[in-house]
């Protein structure tokens, strides 16, 4: 039987190994204790902790769907809601999510300088953008840009927004026409097109249950580094031990450093370039609230959005939390002091209460206009040796956890050369 490699117990590893397992040996090789990789949660005082972000599962993709659903039973461990998120101006003023579609809740300057920009937006239309700045103004118009896109996606991004590319955009926001901002805002349309406008939640632990519940049966040697991938005589050689196949599920930049025995030097520098951005997880009580996103465009502190994991289950928030108050993941970017964050806490609306923090060093992989296609090279010169990655830091894409196993599915069909019938087997069709 072929015996596969794994490296990271993550979502894209967990995912990976299901999709061999049965076919092929496969052990997967862990550095951290449990498995989860950025969908971890842990407990803070009987509290839920979403120690990246605040992970739900949903997917456009069917074959996804299909299989997860092969592996859960959905009405007995999740619940389904419907995303009521939330953006919180200057000044207190709640707009529902997203902000386009609700421009008729603003006063009549505001409204009129917004179809004014849909006016010009519509003669402008044939104008292609060439980076993320050009893309929101032509796409939401000038009033919605420095009132809402422009301050909140620079304290994600850290930059000009210039300098961002659009390569990243792909499914991640909504992509409303002039006609269907207008017709929403006419009659009050609620957006429901982008992915995770509804989504299922677990009803116990959060998204480290999912990784629990993958994880099971699975051979994975936990708390176990990786410091070199060696090829030989058409092997791989992982802490000693021979694989025909290797699956990277890491950090794409850790993973041409382990590799030995192949020439790859001209990739080497370029996957050094790479940038990336980290995000401090700060876990915090806050005032109950109806929301499970709330966006923070405001200048006054430097979050960006709050997280209210505490609506997701009531299994999220320990006994000892008041009625009038539930848990939270107020997020910001890159590292911050503990210092920096009570002293921004103060600043951040519904009175949050700090009760610890964890900070991610790669959370947001960020493109330029080479790095697809920098990769997909990468990608074609290792297959032919057996050595395949995926994952969102392998293949530095802004994967959200449905996309992430949709990335391993396919690697696994494609790249591994499964026939029709086994790759019906992997979503349990």
């Amino acid at each position: 039987m072929c015996k596969v490699a794994i490296i990271g117990a993550g979502v894209a590893g967990l995912s990976a190994a299901h999709f061999l397992k049965g076919r092929y040996e496969v052990i997967i090789f862990e550095k951290e204790g449990t498995p989860g990789g950025l969908i971890k949660c842990c407990r803070v005082n009987g509290n839920l902790f979403h120690t990246c972000g605040g992970h739900v599962f949903n997917s456009k993709r069917q074959d996804v769907l299909d299989w997860f659903w092969s592996k859960f039973v959905r009405e007995e461990e999740f619940s389904k809601a419907d995303r009521n998120s939330v953006v919180l101006l200057e000044g207190g003023k709640k707009i529902p999510y997203p902000i386009e579609d609700h421009m008729y809740l603003f006063d009549d300057d505001i409204q009129k300088k917004f179809i004014a920009d849909l006016v010009t937006m519509i003669r402008n239309e044939r104008n292609e953008p060439q980076n993320f700045e050009e893309f929101l103004k032509g796409r939401f118009g000038d009033t919605l840009y420095s009132m809402y896109f422009q301050p909140y996606n620079e304290k994600i991004w850290r930059r000009d927004l210039k300098l961002v590319p659009l390569s990243w955009l792909e499914g991640k926001l909504p992509m409303p026409t002039v006609m269907e901002m207008i017709y929403n805002n006419i009659n009050h349309v609620k957006e429901r097109k982008f992915v995770h406008s509804t989504f299922w939640y677990e009803k116990m632990n959060g998204s480290q249950y999912i990784a629990d519940k993958l994880a099971d049966g699975l051979n994975i040697r936990y708390n176990t580094n990786i410091d070199s991938i060696k090829y030989t005589n058409g092997k791989w050689i992982v802490r000693g031990e021979t694989f025909d196949k290797v699956i990277f599920c890491g950090n794409i930049k850790n993973m041409v450093e382990m590799i030995e025995g192949l020439d790859i030097v001209e990739f080497r520098s370029r996957i050094a370039a790479l940038e990336y951005h980290g995000t401090t997880a700060v876990f915090c009580e806050i005032d109950k609230n109806p929301y499970s996103w709330i966006y923070l465009p405001s200048c006054k502190h430097e979050s960006h959005r709050i997280i209210c994991t505490g609506n997701f289950a009531c299994s999220n928030n320990d006994a000892s939390i008041r009625e009038e108050r539930i848990t939270a993941t107020i997020e910001f970017t890159d590292k911050i002091s503990k210092e920096t964050i009570l002293d921004n806490l103060s600043r951040i609306p519904l009175n949050p209460k700090y009760l610890t923090h964890h900070y991610n060093q790669c959370t947001y992989p960020i493109q330029d206009t080479y790095t697809r296609e920098m990769i997909k090279q990468l990608k074609a010169n290792l297959a032919p040796t057996g050595f395949y990655f995926t994952g969102r830091f392998a293949d530095w894409e802004y994967y959200n956890m449905d996309l992430a196993m949709g990335a391993a599915m396919d690697l696994c069909n494609s790249c591994l050369l499964y026939t029709s019938d086994a790759a019906d087997d992997l979503i349990g069709v």
